[in-house]
């Protein structure tokens, strides 16, 4: 069984008049490269900070990160 967490950070800069990474980690309190590493999902943020950008997009979070359990066959 795996984890896997993915978001739509990318979508939602561009639907918001193409916001840059650098202005997304300003308004949300982390840094350019956080944002990055979020967005290409080799980084989970903390609750605080997935929160923090939920709010920056004024959506819910879960408009912007998706939780799914993968399970394969040889976990039977």
């Amino acid at each position: 069984m795996k984890i896997v967490i993915s978001n739509h950070i990318r979508r939602l800069r561009f639907e918001r008049d193409e916001m840059t990474q650098r202005e997304l980690a300003r308004r949300s309190g982390c840094t350019r490269q956080t944002i990055h590493a979020i967005e290409a999902a080799k980084y989970g943020p903390s609750l605080e900070l997935a929160f923090k950008i939920a709010e920056v997009f004024g959506v819910g979070i879960e408009e912007v990160f998706e939780y799914a359990v993968v399970t394969s066959e040889d976990d039977d």
